[in-house]
Parts: structure tokens; sequence; C-alpha cells
């Protein structure tokens, strides 16, 4: 194994300038990815700043209804705080469909907005990969990729980014806090990671040498009324093959507020813009549900064996805002 420094952070200032010193740091935080892919070798750090330390734990009420979230809250607390249950729901249905007991105990908010794709090409030292090693080409593309992207890709990088989390995140418009050498910055969601094109190694627009310290969510009424819904290979711990968290407010059955994000289907959690924009102000209707994820579709591009993620995403459309709507009749 490669010799790495380790140094724990004891206050923020003092984590970003061990991360400012030095580019081949790293952030440490529940280690659920990082470590393995250093096992791997396909992180190679010199240095490990442990923040688990640092006063990012806490989850607070904004002065206007929102929520903010310390980057060191654990996926465990985030998914059991009331204030996230009541405002958020689908937030916290997310955190629980992701990973273990076990592994959310440990994993943080900060570090599952960085963690890598699991592509199996990426995760291979003996393969290429454009996204681990630049220029080196895409094997997914024309080997295993049932569970490669839909949308958003290029023939540089089908990888899927493998949140759950950030699903939610993305349907409530979160905010990511981050500090570095210079000062603090903030960073939208959907500005936060960068379209593949022909860059796929770079996936996040944070600054060099930042650290992210928390997450901010808008306050949305409409949020309340939220659910998220996963589909997997095997009902316990795995990965998403197709993902989505839909919030809904429907007055007299016309769609008045929709949210739509879905997951395991392109390089980032994915905004059905498209799709929200088709059903507001229409019928709450299964056949408007089913045209509004058709119109979000229509930019999808399949590869030879992915393409049932089409219809897969297509049908959780329909069944979660049917569901929220006869809740919503109740």
């Amino acid at each position: 194994m490669r010799e790495f420094g380790y140094e724990r952070a004891i206050d923020v200032s003092g984590a970003v300038a061990l991360l400012g010193a030095d580019p081949d740091a790293r952030v440490l935080g529940g280690g659920t990815n990082l470590v393995d892919l250093m096992k791997t070798g396909v992180e190679r750090p010199g240095l490990l700043v442990d923040v688990r330390e640092l006063p990012l734990d806490r989850i607070e009420v904004t002065d206007d209804g929102g929520l903010r979230i310390g980057a060191t809250v654990t996926n465990s607390d985030l998914a059991v705080d009331p204030e996230v249950r009541r405002r958020y729901p689908a937030l916290a249905e997310a955190v629980l469909a992701g990973a273990s007991g076990q592994l959310r105990n440990m994993a943080t908010v900060g570090g599952n907005l960085l963690q890598r794709t699991r592509c199996g090409y990426f995760a291979d030292l003996s393969k290429p990969c454009n996204k681990r090693e630049p220029g080196s080409g895409c094997p997914a593309v024309g080997g295993e990729h049932h569970n490669h992207a839909i949308l958003g890709a290029s023939e540089h990088c089908v990888a899927v980014h493998p949140s759950d989390m950030g699903v939610a995140l993305a349907a409530f418009d979160a905010v990511i806090s981050y500090e570095t050498a210079e000062g603090t910055g903030e960073l939208p969601l959907a500005d936060f990671y960068l379209a593949v094109g022909s860059t796929p190694h770079l996936e996040t627009a944070l600054p060099s040498g930042a650290l992210i310290t928390g997450i901010t969510l808008p306050p949305a009424p409409v949020a309340a009324h939220s659910r998220y819904r996963k589909v997997r290979e095997r009902a316990s711990y795995a990965f998403a093959i197709g993902s989505i968290a839909a919030a809904l407010d429907v007055q007299d059955g016309v769609v008045r507020e929709v949210r739509l994000a879905f997951g395991a289907v392109a390089s980032r959690p994915w905004r059905a813009r498209a799709a929200e924009q088709a059903l507001t102000g229409g019928p709450a209707t299964a056949e408007a549900f089913a045209a509004a994820a058709d119109a979000e579709l229509a930019a999808a591009e399949a590869l030879p064996d992915n393409g049932y993620k089409v219809t897969l995403m297509r049908n959780l459309v329909v069944a979660l805002l049917t569901e929220l709507t006869e809740e919503a009749g109740r």
C-alpha cells in the first residue's frame, strides 16, 4: 500500500489549510467510499484530513423555514431527524433506502455528495476508464452497461451517480456550502455536478482545496407531501437501477406544484424539469403522468442493454405520482 499522511482537523480553518497545502489531500468523513477506493488503488491520497470532529454535525431549521444540514451529520441521524421527516419525508426515505444500517451510521452527508460511481470498469485498474484515466476510453459503452446512464451521458462516459440522498436533494433545490482559504461559497446542487461531456474525470464544480460545510434546503411546502421510491436488483442493500423523488400538490384534481428527480439514470441526480413543466397546471391523472414522463425521457439515449430503464422510469413516475394524488384526496 502507498504510504499516506493522516491529520485530524479540530476546526474548519485548520482543515481548509491542510487541504489547500497538499493537492493530494482528501477529506475523510466516514470513509465508506474513500477507503474502499484506496484499497483497490483507485484513490491514492497523499494525506487524509479527518473532519469527523468538526462542529458541523447539526441539523437546524432556518429562519425562513428551510433546513440547514451540517456536512458531518451521519446518514442515520439525517434519516431520523424529526424536522427532516416532517418537512422533507422523501429525503428521509432516500437515505434509508441507501446502504446498510452500519454504513449509514458511519457515512456523512458531505461524503455522500462526493461519492464516486460504482461502475465496475472504474473500480478495476486492469481496465481503461476515462473517469479514472482521461483519454483511456470507456469500455462500458460496448461492454457491461445494463445499469448505466440513459440521460446526459456521452461517448466518453456512461457511468451513473450512485447516491440516493442526492436525488431527493435535487428535487428540493439544495444548496451546497463550502469554505476555501479565500473564504466561503455556495453552489446550487443543480450546478454542483458537472456534465460529462469530454471530461468525465471532472465531476464537481467544487473549487480546489474546498471543504463542504453543509447543505441548505430552501423552504418548500410541497416537500411535506413527498416520497422516494427505489428499484434495485435485490431487496437488501444494493444500488438503484432506477429511483425517483417526487413531491406533489394537487387541488381539485389539478397539479398546482410538482417536484421530480430521477436517480441511477445519469452521471448526476437528474432533475426532471420537462416533466414538471408538462404537469404543472394540468390534470392529476395517470395519463398526464405518463405523458410527462415521456416528455422527460424523450432525450434518453439507451445502450443495447439498458433500454429497459426508459420503461422503468416511466412506470415509476406514474405509480408514485398516482400514490401521492390518492393520498392528497384522503
